[in-house]
């Protein structure tokens, strides 16, 4: 480019120097989609994850097998999507091989992982597949990746061990804001702080953890086989907290952005709490403050929200009850569908400096480890977005029982994260690419 930058292009600080995001205000636009030689320059690729509990209405949430492809009728529980036919695909056939608690719609969504994989332990996950998009996608954000959840809502909602969907390189669990006002304050609460106290702050931080480290490497020498590989995960943990410190150096002197949205209300809860959490998370990638999003989200409280007295659990168990417990479990569908599309709305809505959208480059899946019930076969599974090069428009059916996690290898490698397999993938899913 021959045009040289205003210095309103970047943020400084004493320690850093940090590009803003292509903005169209500040003269990017007309060369956001041209360098030299006329090539376009590429958006980054996003990524949100929307997982819930307690599964589906079976007859009425899943298009018909024998309707695969592009010509299919879309089910009841899906109509309120129907204006983003065009943008979402609906996947058939996928399955978390180890997963076998009818409670947990969650724990092992995004890892694929073994309950049981390691000796001597009764509970065992491994790394989710957001933390391994995260690591990659969000280099150049605040923000590698950003956890949401529903707090002391999960258990009730179906969603069993864990503190988010997401969990970390040694299949530990992490937390992250449990509602909208922690979220919103995440993203864009300025911090008063002055510079040079935190500065002191994070050198004492780091003080800390040097004496930690040379603490436990004299201990490494009179340890056992066995404690010694406890010790590797507590190092794994130590450079996991390393990482998180270097970035938030990074970062210092640099302002949250200004807020696209007003600050949420703290009673919200169910259905208006989920819509606010999802306006939040446009915000977020409008923001560039990430580029690789995961929310746990409420199923209990959005019953109540929706006047529907029968608990989730037992509405699960619709089959072989009363009409009333259908028709909870249908309404619960279609409000999750109804949000669904709000947020495709939001996203559509929010340009990119190259006059595309963010739906053009965001990828989101939206579902569960559980069908109904107990019932574990066939996980709910909705794509939307064009960021991972999937086909959008199709019922699409695999072989049954395929690998859940072949789908989140899919989603990953067409968003330009090189990883050749993750949980117990055994491939990309090549009827899901366009």
């Amino acid at each position: 480019m021959n045009h040289s930058l205003n210095r309103r292009h970047f943020l400084r600080s004493s320690t850093a120097l940090i590009a803003l995001p292509f903005l169209g205000s500040l003269g990017f636009r007309r060369f956001a989609s041209a360098s030299s030689g006329g090539e376009q320059v590429p958006r980054p690729k996003r990524l949100i994850f929307l997982g819930f509990g307690w599964g589906v209405t079976q007859d009425s949430w899943h298009p018909k097998i024998e309707q695969a492809g592009m010509d299919y009728t879309l089910p009841a529980g899906l109509e309120p999507l129907a204006r983003h036919r065009a943008d979402f695909s609906v996947v058939q056939g996928l399955l978390n091989k180890y997963n076998s608690n009818g409670h947990y719609g969650s724990t092992f969504w995004l890892t694929g992982a073994n309950e049981f994989g390691q000796a001597g332990q009764s509970f065992h996950n491994t790394v989710s597949a957001d933390q391994v998009a995260g690591e990659h996608l969000g280099k150049g954000a605040r923000y590698d990746s950003l956890v949401l959840d529903c707090g002391a809502a999960a258990a009730a909602s179906g969603h069993g061990q864990g503190l988010s969907l997401s969990w970390d390189i040694r299949g530990k669990p992490i937390s992250g804001p449990k509602n909208p006002v922690e979220a919103f304050h995440r993203l864009f609460a300025k911090d008063t702080t002055p510079l040079e106290q935190q500065k002191a702050m994070l050198a004492q931080r780091r003080s800390v953890l040097d004496n930690a480290l040379e603490n436990a490497r004299d201990l490494q020498r009179t340890l056992s086989k066995t404690d010694n590989a406890k010790l590797d995960e507590y190092f794994q943990g130590i450079r996991d907290i390393e990482n998180r410190l270097s970035r938030d150096e990074k970062w210092l002197g640099v302002p949250q952005p200004e807020a696209p949205l007003k600050e949420p209300k703290s009673e919200l809860a169910g259905y208006e709490e989920i819509r606010l959490m999802y306006a939040i998370m446009a915000a977020a990638l409008q923001t560039d403050s990430t580029r690789v999003l995961t929310y746990r989200q409420p199923v209990s409280t959005l019953l109540t929200s929706l006047d529907i007295r029968i608990d989730a659990h037992t509405m699960s168990h619709y089959l072989g009850k009363g009409p009333e417990y259908l028709e909870a479990s249908e309404k619960r569908d279609k409000a999750q569908s109804a949000l669904l599309a709000e947020l495709l709305d939001q996203l559509k809505a929010i340009q990119e400096p190259d006059g595309s959208c963010l739906l053009d480059h965001t990828t989101v899946a939206f579902g569960s480890n559980i069908r109904t019930s107990h019932s574990l076969d066939n996980c709910p599974t909705l794509l939307a977005g064009r960021g991972a090069g999937i086909k959008m428009g199709a019922n699409i059916v695999v072989p049954k029982d395929t690998p859940l996690c072949n789908a989140w290898l899919t989603l990953m490698q067409g968003s330009g994260v090189p990883v050749e397999r993750h949980g117990d993938s055994t491939g990309v899913l090549k009827q899901l690419l366009a």
